[in-house]
């Protein structure tokens, strides 16, 4: 049995290639993630403590607090300590050769200055010394065009950019200090002064050649006193690896997801072609039975040929993988993502793939399998055992009808019910009601698509329609695998839109002004906002600041913009908000029963009510709608050391956008730390890691479809080989050749149009559902639909399966009419 399970294979190695096909790409996305995650992990093993390699033992803060600079030098003098320094770690502006900020994050560091503390890799020139001097990460120099000795610009959140003179360069790749933006190191007094810190992060040490560590951290720990621990050299670089792993395993787990999902429409892929190719073997079936072969022995013959094609496809999918690994590093290379360490194959990573494509085969051949021993030996030696219009039963039907009703109804209700769990459930449940409702529900949808089609080619039409729909299971799970892929493609495109359009809306009733100039991930410097202030081409010039003390929000306003984020005024004029009158919101001055004219204390201070009014945009930090607007000079007084992220800048009357802009840019150029931008600018950045996201799903959910498509090419060629007689008949009656293949162009194209349509409405109305519950808290989210992709989809997904219809009918018609007649 098992020969002749073998010389079975051998014989339809051609038909079961689709299917191998399937295996391969899932196995390959599997084994693929894991090379290029093990590449990262022992890439981060290797350069979790770089910086580290000469430190003994650590000081560190047990809270936010920081280290006092005057701490090191208690350390230094404890007996047994060789050197000691402190370090920083922030962010900072660099600004180029031209004059303009570097592009990009950049990491601020302080680096030692004891030879025995120094861990860093000089490229070039040497690490700094004294105060005023500077050290770049090595790209950085080359694509600025620094040179050694130079001076360069350094600035950050503590005031405008210091001149440094350049004297190295430092590797620092693959490491924590690498962030996809500049590196920057000075001295630890300069790293202070440049950020306006007041301490350290945390005290390296080096112990004296032949000092007992374990003594020295006693002492340590004596000296540093309850507020501050001492760490040990190995427990500094296993949380070092801890960091750098824990952001590696999380990585790996955003990958799995979506192998997850390719997976899953593999094993559908599989089980069907199973199905197919099992059910076309019904009388070689039944005359092995007849000949004394049992139904065990049927049934493991059917599991031995899907397990010999899984461990086969599985091996080539491994090899595949290898390269998927070597594409994807080379892609994070191109978009300047740093990414750690080579490719690692190991020997789990091969054997998880070859286990889990053999397992995946053979699960998936299971039920086919079983059902392909069910017919009895001399049924099945007649044409009225092979049921090619097999439906679904009443139960599966029954209990679909009212999973997907359910699912649905869950969509429905998330926003009401104010539960995202909701959402999630009914995306699920809507899944798995159209694929236990897909027997009803697939045949139907290609009825109603294929009606243009018999319309317009009645011949052609009627046979594609008719071919597409008589086996309902069949064409059900062959769209089901499309729905997934798809389905999640089109949640993410209606999300990503739906987010965006909302987005902008928020920066449309928040920003009312032609400029912004916003921090680069650090708050605007102190001093930034009063030197725009002073500048005579511009008017409105805005700090969006604010505070929570007491269980309410106190925000900076300006009388000429506070108007643009209300809502409605209830009482009183908003106008008039200026020195020592404030705007106070409803549900404020409900709670604590305030109305126009009323005085209220804040910060000990008395302001008088101006005017009541609603607000809808969210609150930060206090109860909805508890929240007070006063002037910003009124704001500054009470709370002068209080930063905003964004600056809203408007031209003084009678000047233009661009002699503004040019004032403004006069202003910035000592401020490497912050971007102008207008509000379409500004926009664009707030929505642009919405289009990256949007971009990588699409991208690693592209398999997944592909994969699906796979399945229908796999569907309709064995479908091919299960009409032989009949195609031939179709042809000796009088179909040309051409029409044979729009018959199954159409077939296919259906079979596609259905699995997609179903997947845009399954991720359309999860999306919808999101964004409904969204719109609770923020009116300004509300579905969007990209009817241009969409309608792209739609369009790849109908193409693709044109195309895969051209191999099925060069084989229909590869064999004489008089021989295929003959076909049994």
């Amino acid at each position: 049995m098992i020969r002749l399970t073998l010389r079975s294979l051998r014989a339809e190695a051609l038909r079961m290639l689709l299917s191998a096909l399937a295996v391969v790409l899932g196995v390959a996305f599997v084994a693929g993630t894991m090379i290029f995650v093990d590449g990262m992990s022992a890439g981060a093993y290797e350069r979790a403590g770089t910086f580290d390699r000469h430190t003994d033992l650590g000081v560190y803060s047990t809270g936010r607090e920081l280290l006092p600079p005057n701490l090191i030098d208690r350390v230094r003098a404890v007996d047994g300590v060789a050197a000691a320094a402190g370090e920083l770690t922030n962010t900072a502006g660099l600004l180029g050769t031209d004059g303009r900020p570097v592009l990009g994050y950049t990491m601020l560091v302080a680096i030692p200055t004891e030879d025995a503390l120094r861990s860093y890799d000089v490229v070039a020139g040497r690490l700094p010394d004294r105060a005023g001097e500077v050290v770049l990460d090595a790209p950085t120099v080359a694509e600025e065009g620094f040179t050694l000795g130079a001076p360069v610009r350094v600035g950050s959140t503590g005031g405008a950019a210091r001149s440094y003179t350049l004297v190295g360069t430092v590797d620092v790749a693959g490491t924590v200090r690498d962030v996809g933006g500049p590196f920057v190191g000075l001295v630890g007094p300069d790293a202070l002064a440049l950020t306006g810190e007041r301490g350290y992060g945390r005290i390296m040490v080096a112990a004296r050649p032949g000092a007992s560590v374990t003594a020295l951290a006693d002492e340590l720990r004596a000296v540093a006193g309850g507020k501050f621990t001492v760490k040990g050299r190995q427990q500094i670089l296993d949380e070092a690896v801890e960091d750098a792993v824990r952001n590696v395993a999380q990585f790996r787990m955003l990958l799995l997801i979506f192998v997850g999902v390719a997976v899953v429409v593999a094993g559908f892929v599989i089980a069907n072609t199973f199905a197919i190719v099992l059910a076309q073997r019904t009388r070689r079936t039944a005359l092995l039975r007849l000949i004394g072969a049992t139904r065990g022995q049927v049934f493991r013959a059917a599991l031995l040929e899907s397990a010999v094609l899984g461990l086969v496809a599985s091996a080539l999918g491994v090899l595949l993988g290898v390269a998927l690994a070597g594409g994807m590093r080379l892609l994070m290379s191109r978009l300047d993502v740093p990414v750690s360490g080579g490719l690692t194959v190991t020997g789990s990573t091969v054997l998880t793939g070859l286990l889990l494509g053999t397992a995946l085969t053979v699960c998936a051949a299971l039920l086919p399998a079983w059902r392909g021993t069910r017919v009895a030996p001399v049924a099945a030696l007649t044409d009225a055992a092979v049921q090619q219009s097999q439906g679904a039963g009443r139960v599966r039907l029954t209990f679909g009808a009212v999973v997907l009703a359910v699912g649905v109804a869950a969509l429905v209700g998330a926003a009401s019910a104010g539960q995202l769990l909701l959402v999630a459930l009914g995306g699920v449940l809507t899944f798995f009601g159209i694929v236990l409702f897909g027997p009803v529900l697939v045949p139907a949808l290609a009825r109603v698509f294929g009606w243009p089609a018999r319309r317009l080619l009645p011949t052609i039409g009627a046979l594609a329609v008719a071919n597409a729909v008589r086996n309902p299971q069949r064409v059900a799970s062959t769209a089901t695998a499309l729905v997934i892929g798809i389905g999640l493609v089109s949640a993410f495109m209606v999300g990503g839109r739906s987010t965006k359009v909302g987005i902008e809306h928020s920066v449309d009733a928040q920003i009312g002004t032609d400029f912004v100039v916003v921090g680069i991930g650090q708050e605007l410097p102190a001093a930034l906002v009063g030197e725009l202030a002073a500048r005579p081409e511009l008017g409105v010039v805005h700090e969006q600041r604010s505070t929570v003390a007491a269980d309410i929000e106190i925000r900076a306003a300006d009388p000429a913009l506070v108007g643009r984020t209300l809502s409605g005024v209830l009482a009183g004029a908003a106008d008039q908000v200026g020195p020592g009158q404030v705007l106070v919101h409803r549900e404020l001055a409900q709670a604590r029963g305030w109305q126009v004219g009323s005085s209220v204390t804040v910060g000990g201070r008395s302001f008088r009510v101006a005017a009541v009014v609603t607000d809808d945009t969210p609150g930060n930090g206090a109860p909805a709608g508890h929240v007070i607007d006063m002037a910003d000079a009124d704001f500054t007084a009470l709370f002068p050391g209080q930063r905003g992220f964004l600056a809203e800048i408007n031209p003084a009357t009678g000047v233009s956008a661009e002699r503004a802009r040019d004032a403004i840019e006069a202003v910035l150029g000592s401020y490497p730390t912050v971007n102008l931008m207008d509000q379409g600018a500004y926009k664009k950045m707030l929505t642009g890691t919405v289009d990256m996201v949007l971009a990588l799903v699409t991208a690693l959910l592209g398999l997944a479809v592909v994969i699906a498509l796979v399945g229908v090419a796999n569907t309709l060629s064995l479908s091919v080989v299960e009409r032989t007689r009949e195609n031939a008949v179709l042809r000796a009656v009088g179909l040309t050749r051409a029409r044979m293949r729009a018959v199954l162009a159409v077939e296919a194209g259906l079979m596609a149009l259905v699995g997609a349509v179903l997947g845009v409405g399954l991720g359309t109305g999860v999306s919808a559902s999101a964004m409904a519950l969204l719109a609770r808290f923020d009116d300004n989210f509300h579905v969007v639909l990209p009817l241009g992709q969409l309608g792209l989809v739609l369009g790849v997904a109908v193409l693709a399966a044109l195309l895969a219809s051209v191999l099925p009918a060069r084989r229909a018609l590869s064999r004489p009419v008089v021989e295929a007649l003959a076909d049994q």
